[in-house]
């Protein structure tokens, strides 16, 4: 298995995610390494964390096309981690 900090890059903490639809905040969203399972991605976070994960999904995303100028460039695919934590667990990112 590979070391942690090389399978969870970062959380997205963003609005959409913060709301957490219809689990009352138990998913939560992290950038992933593109070649992780979700086998790997639930080991990880349970480690890093100390929670208990119900359920990992993933996705693909497809990096933007971007210009600067006349040059036109192409940002590089991520996968996104959708994780749902047991009932009761919860991942404190503010340190709240």
């Amino acid at each position: 298995m590979k070391p942690l900090h090389q399978i969870l890059k970062k959380p997205l903490i963003t609005e959409k995610t913060s709301l957490g639809p219809g689990e009352e905040g138990r998913t939560v969203a992290f950038e992933v390494a593109i070649d992780a399972n979700k086998i790997e991605i639930k080991q990880a976070i349970e480690q890093a964390f100390d929670v208990k994960v119900e359920n990992v999904n993933t996705v693909v995303m497809a990096g933007k096309r971007k210009r600067v100028g006349r040059n036109i460039g192409k940002r590089s695919n991520f996968k996104k981690a959708y994780v749902t934590l047991v009932e009761g667990s919860n991942i404190d990112f503010y340190g709240v």
